[in-house]
């Protein structure tokens, strides 16, 4: 396998997993919020991820959101379920029932908190692709997994069989940019800045999108992407900005949070946008009234309306 193994292109977010507020998966939920995505015009979505709350779910709950998930895949919106798990076993698991389920890939971060060395990260991906015939995405994720792959260490792992796209979350843009231009010609590249350096090196070829988080703003997230495709760069960056309007009152630079938990904010603003996000589960809280007013500026100030919240 390789990039061309794969279509994906542009705007590719992690999704939030709709929980009830007493903390019951919600499926019904989960296909209103990935039916709204798809119709949105967005070019795909990641199940499970780090928006999704993999850490406080069972093995059993991920591989029925897989099932549900892939009910909407298609050529132009493929679907992808994050296999992070702190051991090989665990993660090939999670690739199995992604497989199963019929997905378009998985993404896969090193084994967080635990730091591996490069040599255990590259047997931990190794492995995973052995015991599976999915394409695979690698991700660098250093704020959650406490590792910062470098370009040596990704250009290795893009040799494994089944990885055909990288998405690298480092803080480090210069090495990011190294890495792009060592690796863009053999995977697919994620990670691209909505902004005008990014529309830039999108209209000159380089990098293949954004795999970022929420997709709350639906279509203008999309268009973006498909912009930069029709080499319209004005209404590129125009569209740019609006994503860098709640990037920058909601987090930091390092993709941490100014306030709450990066899955209620997201929650809370589809919630808003009258889009079933429902609740966050355990050990995340809710957001406060005020932090919830603070959402709600921010989706005004983006000329977004609004909409009362339920509370059940």
């Amino acid at each position: 396998m390789d990039r061309n193994t794969v279509n994906w292109r542009g705007y590719i977010p992690a999704i939030t997993t709709p929980f009830t507020r007493d903390g019951a998966l919600d499926i019904d939920a989960l296909h209103v919020q990935v039916a709204w995505l798809a119709d949105e015009g967005i070019q795909g979505a990641i199940l499970a991820g780090t928006s999704g709350e993999w850490f406080s779910m069972s093995v059993k709950e991920r591989a029925e959101l897989f099932a549900a998930g892939a009910e909407h895949r298609s050529d132009a919106f493929p679907v992808l379920g994050a296999c992070n798990a702190f051991t090989p076993g665990e993660a090939i698991t999670h690739a199995r029932a992604a497989e199963a389920a019929g997905l378009d890939g998985i993404l896969l971060t090193p084994p967080p908190y635990i730091v591996p060395n490069r040599k255990e990260i590259v047997a931990f991906y190794r492995a995973v692709s052995d015991a599976t015939d999915i394409p695979m995405t690698v991700y660098n994720w250093p704020r959650g997994c406490v590792v910062d792959m470098d370009v040596d260490l990704l250009a290795e792992l893009a040799q494994i069989e089944n990885v055909v796209a990288i998405k690298n979350s480092t803080g480090d843009f210069a090495s990011f940019l190294a890495g792009m231009y060592a690796l863009e010609g053999e995977v697919r590249y994620f990670g691209l800045p909505t902004n005008a350096l990014g529309a830039d090196l999108a209209m000159l070829g380089h990098g293949d999108g954004l795999m970022g988080t929420g997709g709350i703003l639906g279509r203008d997230q999309a268009d973006f992407w498909n912009a930069v495709d029709a080499g319209d760069r004005e209404r590129a960056v125009q569209l740019g900005r609006k994503d860098r309007v709640y990037m920058d009152a909601w987090f930091r630079p390092d993709y941490g949070v100014q306030f709450g938990n990066q899955q209620a904010i997201i929650k809370t603003a589809l919630r808003l946008r009258g889009i079933p996000a429902e609740f966050v589960r355990a050990p995340l809280l809710e957001l406060t009234p005020g932090e919830v007013a603070r959402v709600e500026a921010t989706l005004h100030e983006l000329g977004i309306e609004t909409v009362p919240l339920a509370d059940d």
